[in-house]
């Protein structure tokens, strides 16, 4: 599986992005999804997964502002971004896994495909 991000940028405080991942092949429908962030010094962590199910799981932080979509048929998973805060500043990744229909992963470990990153810079 070979994963693509893409929408990245430069936006205000209380501005908007999203994020897109395209996933190779016709295998979306078998994998649960996921948002990771890696910002400045820190390390990586979770922000958003969806299920193959299409159950979805938020970040304490993220919650309320961010959502986490995808079309199979598109082979396509979104991150939509609302509200953004400087602290949101990071590398987002999308990550990808060959789960059962509920399962919905939140770890780094549990991924095994990942894309190359896409920055978000949210200036104050």
């Amino acid at each position: 599986v070979q994963l693509q991000a893409s929408g990245g940028g430069l936006v205000q405080a209380g501005g908007s992005l999203t994020l897109s991942c395209a996933a190779s092949g016709r295998t979306l429908s078998r994998l649960s999804m996921a948002w990771f962030r890696q910002a400045p010094g820190k390390e990586r962590e979770f922000v958003a997964v969806v299920s193959r199910s299409g159950a979805r799981s938020y970040e304490d932080s993220v919650k309320g502002r961010f959502t986490i979509s995808r079309d199979n048929a598109k082979n396509m998973v979104y991150l939509q971004m609302n509200s953004l805060k400087p602290e949101d500043t990071a590398v987002y990744y999308c990550a990808a896994k060959f789960t059962i229909l509920t399962h919905i992963p939140t770890t780094e470990k549990d991924y095994n495909y990942w894309g190359q990153g896409t920055l978000v810079t949210v200036s104050s």
